[in-house]
């Protein structure tokens, strides 16, 4: 038996990859049966050497290799490109055609795409594959044939069966064995291996000093996705070789003609942030005040019921939810500002107080007392709150229009607010 070295050798075969070998390995021992092959792979991964392989390495090898694209001819003539058809079978048919399955008799038929196949072609390739007999297009008479088929493809084979594009039966009977070809992607170690000898080819056959990748244009090289695999290795290869003056190619030069570069590689996220960039904490700060002014509004909401009741236990159970809320919600603000002081910045905002509820609170206001009294108390909370809001809001505007020496379209950028906006509060508050 052949070993794999020498089959890559003759056959021109670059790589020392070990998915790359096992391929070769599984090839060379099935070459001396006569089962037929499935080859699977991604498109420009070199899916045709296999059956070369298979078919040198078999006893078929003094009989004819035949390759047929099936994607490329036809569907009203590929029939009779496969099994040939008799004179007058069909218009245009002035003689008598013998197809591939006839001429190979005795060897192999490589049927490149096989996925490409219309269904009635594969029913007919069906009945070659069970009983070793065919029908030419146009005749009734049974003809033999003993041809060995090794077939490959690039699509999802299953998904093709499940849309009820191919035949699952005719898919069981090519792929007694399958061997899929890794794509180049996953053969890294290869790949500036093939692109020397792809530029080593290219400056014999143009009669020009070899091309050669500094370091950096290596590593882009290798980063690279590949998704044209080694058809589109070679294609930069060879337009390189051709289109450039200086035989030493930098990264820059490379990038060039990898079109599609900047989604095929990693992305490089800057994660460093700009001074002076408080647009999410401002946000967040916000978002903290918002809820603050919502749960005093639900405080506000309990009080009253507790003046006009006087039964604690009663508001409690009525209003359950909005005190479990308040608490969860004044911890999450809590939590959300404790984060801010962490971060290594200067907020704009300063010695934020969150007006918390102690737990003794709704007995104060349960007891005896006047209720007119305990109904200022409500409007005092509403009073410094709303104070409040306003002092930090006037003190981020005077912050803002110091900070861009009265420039309001600056101010208004960096509070997260329209000109407009800023030219009403500035009236507002008399600045």
């Amino acid at each position: 038996m052949e070993s794999v070295q020498a089959t890559k050798q003759r056959f021109g075969i670059i790589g020392n990859d070990p998915n790359l070998n096992r391929v070769i390995e599984k090839a060379i021992r099935v070459a001396p049966t006569d089962i037929s092959v499935l080859v699977t792979g991604e498109s420009g991964v070199g899916k045709e050497s296999i059956p070369k392989i298979i078919h040198s390495l078999s006893h078929r090898k003094h009989g004819k290799y035949i390759a047929v694209n099936c994607g490329a001819i036809p569907e009203g003539t590929i029939d009779s490109e496969l099994f040939g058809h008799e004179k007058g079978a069909f218009t245009g048919a002035t003689s008598t055609r013998n197809g591939y399955f006839e001429v190979a008799d005795g060897g192999t038929i490589f049927l490149d795409e096989v996925g490409e196949l219309p269904l009635p072609t594969q029913v007919r390739l069906l009945r070659v594959l069970e009983t070793g007999e065919f029908l030419k297009v146009g005749s009734s008479k049974n003809q033999k044939t003993d041809v060995r088929i090794v077939a490959a493809t690039n699509i999802n084979m299953a998904e093709n069966i499940s849309k009820g594009k191919f035949r699952e039966d005719l898919y069981y009977r090519l792929s007694t064995i399958e061997i899929n070809i890794p794509p180049l992607r996953e053969r890294a170690e290869d790949i500036h291996l093939i692109f020397r000898k792809f530029a080593s080819d290219f400056a014999q056959k143009y009669k020009m000093p070899t091309i050669r990748l500094d370091q950096q244009a290596t590593d882009l090289l290798l980063k690279y996705h590949w998704g044209g695999n080694i058809r589109q290795l070679r294609n930069i290869a060879e337009q390189i070789s051709v289109l450039e003056k200086d035989r030493t190619i930098s990264y820059q030069t490379l990038r060039n003609y990898l079109k599609d570069v900047g989604s095929n590689l990693p992305a490089v996220i800057e994660t460093k942030k700009k001074e002076g960039d408080f647009s999410n904490e401002r946000e967040l700060l916000y978002k903290v005040l918002f809820d603050m002014q919502r749960d005093l509004n639900d405080v506000k909401k309990l009080t009253l019921e507790l003046i006009k009741t006087g039964n604690n236990t009663k508001v409690q159970e009525e209003h359950s939810n909005i005190i479990n809320k308040m608490h969860s919600d004044t911890k999450n603000s809590e939590d959300s500002l404790a984060d801010l002081v962490d971060q290594d910045f200067e907020t704009p905002i300063e010695n934020i107080k969150v007006l918390g509820i102690s737990e003794n609170q709704p007995e104060q206001y349960n007891q005896k007392s006047d209720s007119s009294n305990n109904y200022a108390y409500a409007e005092d909370i509403e009073e410094e709150e709303n104070l409040s809001i306003q002092e930090k809001e006037l003190e981020l505007i005077k912050k803002s229009l110091e900070k861009y020496h009265g420039k309001r379209k600056d101010a208004a950028e960096e509070l997260g607010i329209s000109e407009r906006t800023l030219y009403r509060k500035i009236k507002q508050y008399n600045l």
